[in-house]
């Protein structure tokens, strides 16, 4: 039965609502993972949408470090962190995310990857498939066991394709007993959407 075109005894408020594209279920997950207190890794700064996330959700008593090769990544994440009252919480690193190991030595409860090159920048300027890998590899070393690495891949330019090809191949063959992989994709929609990899460390 319905009433005014609602179901009786629901709200539209109370209703899901729809997940658009990969980005937007990274960001779930990342809201019901991460703790006030918790050690996270933005390893693709970009704009800073996603260091601004993990700010928030690690709070003042966590950390953040956030990764970029590009000089106006790192002031344009910046002067957003210092605008929302955030920048305390992060460590911005002039760096490529496969040197994350000299940055970074403690464990991580998460790390996120959202892969492609800079909205608004050099589109011949992307990640690359070999420094990725790199990164992913220890990454996974720096995981803490029931820590999530979600990796976000642009299949629809060249790049993102061999990226999208590597990372398959390479978590496809992680040991089952000690990490769980989740591949997510949009399998109706056209122009190679993004998808997401979900690496659980058991």
């Amino acid at each position: 039965m319905q009433k005014n075109g609602n179901p009786v005894g629901t709200s539209t408020a109370a209703r899901p609502t729809a997940v658009r594209n990969a980005v937007e279920i990274a960001h779930k997950l990342c809201i019901l993972k991460i703790k006030p207190g918790d050690t996270v890794i933005d390893c693709t700064m970009g704009n800073g949408n996603d260091t601004v996330l993990l700010c928030r959700l690690a709070g003042a008593a966590g950390k953040v470090y956030a990764f970029d090769i590009q000089e106006r990544a790192l002031a344009a994440t910046g002067q957003r962190l210092e605008d929302l009252g955030l920048r305390a919480a992060a460590e911005l690193i002039l760096d490529g995310h496969q040197h994350i190991d000299k940055y970074v030595t403690d464990k991580a409860d998460l790390i996120i990857f959202n892969l492609g090159y800079l909205p608004g920048g050099d589109h011949e300027l992307t990640t690359l498939e070999d420094a990725t890998l790199e990164a992913v590899r220890k990454s996974l070393a720096l995981l803490k066991p029931g820590g999530l690495i979600l990796i976000v891949v642009y299949p629809g330019h060249e790049s993102g394709r061999r990226e999208k090809e590597a990372l398959a191949e390479m978590t496809s063959r992680l040991d089952q007993k000690e990490y769980q992989v989740i591949l997510v994709n949009f399998t109706n929609q056209a122009s190679f959407p993004p998808e997401l990899i979900c690496i659980e460390k058991l």
